[in-house]
């Protein structure tokens, strides 16, 4: 005599939650293959192939452009099939075309993201993943990118290695073109009234050519590393963008407004205060002139944002976690921030995208 109607419902039920459970441990253990075929459509050049034919290719067409061994062509094909798939590409008919995401992939593009698809991926990031398990369970203050380098901090591994120290900062500035294009456009009135701005940890300066050429009104200095900074960097044709070797630890230059983008998230509380109260130092110099901290960076709300923008958040504060000492913020935990460098009150306006404009006033 079999099992009764209720007992029969009751094993489907849990046979079909187990499957659904199989496939979704599944589909995050072979998430890292969508990272990994997409670098991989980076350094073939895939989608400036696409557009150098018109912007629409066929496979044979794409196998002879990114030279291509003609008996791979069905692995090609299955490469741009979970790419596809994945929305960085589509199909009409038996054509390929750019989408707006492959459209950042492009080398004209002004704001090419291929440096940041390429840079990630890499072994300096990956391996301290492996090791995330033994370096919870090790005793000590090292992060588990310095247990998997010999105990270098990631500064001074970059520092070390040209070719990484340059495609990170290449990396860096095509993000800083990206998104200070659209604060600069969707922001603007942030910038309005402001005579003199430092941009902290500004890097190669990106962030600060574009505000002092969209605002020529605002005397702008970029600040960072001498190493970082280099040789030969010289102020703009226009006289208002100037380059500045210093510490943010020790000084900050005065200015009526202080910029950090996506600085404050390598650091751990302690020395995101000290950034902050040295740029409320800076801009204290200029009391009276309406002064202000412009920080663009995560701000994380898992239960109100969408699934997919929580989950890279989530993932960009493992990052973090992981190769330095920082973290991605909530805003309770940006405010606890603010509050302790010693600001009154701040306001935070979501841009579109993954980062936030945070203005904190003293």
């Amino acid at each position: 005599m079999g099992p009764a109607a209720g007992e029969r419902q009751s094993s489907s039920s849990t046979s079909a939650e187990l499957f659904q459970a199989q496939a979704h441990i599944y589909s995050h253990v072979s998430s890292y293959m969508n990272s990994m075929a997409l670098r991989s459509a980076v350094e073939l050049g895939i989608a400036d192939a696409i557009q150098t034919h018109g912007g629409a290719i066929t496979l044979p067409q794409l196998v002879s452009a990114v030279k291509i061994d003609p008996t791979k062509s069905d692995y090609l094909y299955r490469l741009m099939r979970i790419l596809v798939h994945s929305g960085f590409f589509s199909e009409t008919g038996d054509a390929y075309l750019l989408t707006p995401s492959s459209k950042l992939l492009l080398k004209s593009h002004p704001n090419s993201l291929s440096a940041v698809v390429k840079l990630i991926p890499r072994l300096e990031f990956v391996t301290p993943c492996f090791l995330m398990g033994d370096w919870l369970r090790e005793q000590g203050e090292k992060t588990a990118f310095e247990t998997a380098h010999g105990g270098t901090p990631f500064w001074e591994y970059s520092e070390g290695n040209p070719e990484f120290n340059s495609l990170f900062n290449e990396a860096m500035a095509n993000d800083s073109g990206l998104l200070e294009n659209l604060v600069v456009g969707d922001c603007g009135l942030v910038f309005q009234g402001i005579e003199s701005l430092v941009d902290v940890g500004g890097g190669t300066g990106t962030a600060g050519r574009i505000i002092s050429e969209t605002f020529p009104g605002i005397r702008c200095k970029v600040l960072d590393l001498p190493q970082v900074i280099g040789d030969g960097r010289l102020a703009n044709s226009e006289g208002n963008l100037e380059f500045v070797a210093g510490d943010m630890f020790d000084h900050v230059p005065s200015a009526q407004a202080v910029l950090l983008k996506c600085v404050l998230h390598d650091w751990n509380n302690e020395e995101c205060v000290k950034i902050l109260k040295k740029c409320k130092e800076a801009i204290s110099a200029k009391a009276g002139e309406g002064g202000k901290v412009i920080v663009i960076d995560i701000v994380v709300n898992e239960k109100n944002d969408d699934h997919e923008l929580a989950g890279m958040k989530l993932r960009f504060d493992m990052l973090m976690m992981l190769l330095l000492k920082g973290k991605e913020r909530s805003e309770k935990e940006w405010e606890g921030l603010f509050l302790e460098a010693g600001f009154k009150h701040y306001k935070i306006t979501p841009l579109f995208g993954f980062s936030s404009l945070i203005e904190v006033f003293p």
